[in-house]
C-alpha cells in the first residue's frame, strides 16, 4: 500500500506546490500593476507564469521523486531527463523575461513619443534584439543540454582544443550568413531602414513589414511580398521616402493645347486639393514646365502625409482635372493633326521614254 501511497503523496504535492508558486507569482504581479500603472513591465510579466510554473515542477520532481521510490534502477536515466526538461525550461523562463523586459520599454517610449519616424526606429531595434536573445539563449540551453551526455563533453573538448580551426572554416562556409547577420545589425542601429518604411528596391514600391537578423520582407502595394538579404540594403543603393518624415511632395503631369486657360486650371486644382481629404494643405502649384509645337507640358503639385495618401491624391487631381476639362473646356486637351492622302490615279500617264521603247 505504502508503495502507491507515497507516489501519489508526491506528485500531489509537487502539482499543489506548482499551482500555488503560479498563483502567488501572478497575484504578485497583478497587485504590483495595480499600484503602478504607468510601469508596463509587470503585466507583460505574467506570461512568464507558465514556463515559471514547468521549471519549478520539474525542480520539485528532480528533487523528490527518489524519495517516492520511483523509478528504482533508473535514476541516471530519469535525472537526466528531468535536468534536460529543467534547462529547456529556465532557457524559456529567460526569453520570456527578456522579451517583456524589451517589450515594455518600447511600450512606454511609443506611448511618450510624438515622432513616428522614431518610434519605428526603436520598433526595428526592439525586434532585432529579442531575436538576437532569443538564438544567444537558444544557443546557450542547448550547449548545456548537451554537456549533460558524457559523450558530448569529450566533444566539447577536443573541440574546443581545436576552435581556431574550426572558427575559421565555419567563418568561410558561413559568410554571407555572417554578413547578413552583422548587416542586420547594422540596419538595426544604423538607422538606414525601419518597419513601415516605403521604399523602391528593384524597381518596386513598397513598405518594409519584416525586418529579422538575415533577411527583409517588403510588402507591394498590390499586397505581394518580396523577400530579400538584409545586406542588399548596406551594398545597394535604395530609395527610402520615409526617411526623415513621411511627409512627401508628389507631381502630375498633363500634356495639353496651347489654348488651354492655366489660371482657370490653376484655380480647379485648388478646388480640388481642397475636396480631398489625403491632402495634407502643406503646399500645391500649377505651372507650365515645357512645351512643344503641338502642346504644353503642365505640371501639377501638391503634398501628403505619406506615400498612400500621396498616390490618392494623384490619383484624384489627374482625374478632376481631366474630367473638368472635358467638361469646360474641351479645345484645351490635345489634338491629333492628321490629313487624307491623295488617291492613286486609275490609269497613269506613260512617259514619253517608255513609249518610244515600247515602239
Amino acid at each position: 500500500m505504502e508503495i502507491v501511497l507515497r507516489p501519489l503523496l508526491v506528485s500531489g504535492s509537487v502539482i499543489l506546490a506548482t499551482f500555488a508558486v503560479g498563483w502567488a507569482a501572478d497575484f504578485a504581479l497583478r497587485q504590483i500593476a495595480s499600484r503602478h500603472p504607468a510601469v508596463l513591465l509587470w503585466p507583460r510579466l505574467r506570461r512568464c507564469r507558465v514556463p515559471l510554473q514547468v521549471a519549478a515542477c520539474t525542480a520539485l520532481l528532480l528533487s523528490s521523486y527518489q524519495t517516492a521510490g520511483v523509478g528504482r534502477g533508473h535514476h541516471a536515466g530519469i535525472d537526466r531527463a528531468l535536468t534536460l526538461l529543467l534547462i529547456a525550461s529556465v532557457g524559456w523562463l529567460i526569453v520570456r523575461i527578456a522579451g517583456a523586459i524589451v517589450e515594455s520599454g518600447y511600450a512606454h517610449y511609443a506611448s511618450v513619443s510624438h515622432d513616428a519616424a522614431r518610434v519605428r526606429r526603436v520598433q526595428t531595434q526592439v525586434t532585432l534584439i529579442q531575436r538576437v536573445v532569443i538564438a544567444v539563449v537558444a544557443a546557450v540551453t542547448g550547449a548545456v543540454m548537451l554537456m549533460q551526455f558524457r559523450a558530448m563533453q569529450t566533444l566539447g573538448t577536443s573541440v574546443l582544443a581545436s576552435a581556431g580551426v574550426i572558427a575559421a572554416v565555419a567563418g568561410i562556409a558561413a559568410q554571407s550568413t555572417l554578413g547578413n547577420l552583422f548587416a542586420g545589425l547594422q540596419i538595426a542601429f544604423g538607422d538606414m531602414v525601419r518597419l513601415g518604411d516605403t521604399v523602391v528596391v528593384e524597381g518596386e514600391w513598397g513598405t518594409v513589414e519584416e525586418i529579422t537578423l538575415t533577411y527583409l520582407v517588403v510588402r507591394t502595394w498590390d499586397e505581394r511580398r518580396i523577400t530579400m538579404p538584409v545586406s542588399y540594403f548596406t551594398n545597394r543603393p535604395f530609395q527610402n521616402w520615409s526617411r526623415g518624415g513621411a511627409q512627401m511632395t508628389g507631381t502630375v503631369y498633363l500634356h495639353l493645347d496651347h489654348a488651354t486657360p492655366v489660371t482657370l486650371l490653376r484655380q480647379e486644382l485648388h478646388r480640388v486639393l481642397k475636396n480631398c481629404d489625403a491632402w495634407d494643405g502643406r503646399a500645391w502649384n500649377l505651372v507650365v514646365t515645357d512645351t512643344t509645337p503641338s502642346t504644353i507640358q503642365v505640371r501639377a503639385l501638391a503634398t501628403a502625409r505619406d506615400a498612400d495618401d500621396l498616390w490618392t491624391v494623384r490619383c484624384v487631381v489627374r482625374e478632376k482635372l481631366i474630367g473638368w476639362l472635358q467638361e469646360q473646356h474641351p479645345y484645351a486637351l490635345p489634338k491629333i493633326s492628321h490629313t487624307l492622302a491623295a488617291p492613286e490615279p486609275a490609269h497613269a500617264p506613260e512617259s514619253l521614254p517608255d513609249r518610244a521603247a515600247r515602239h
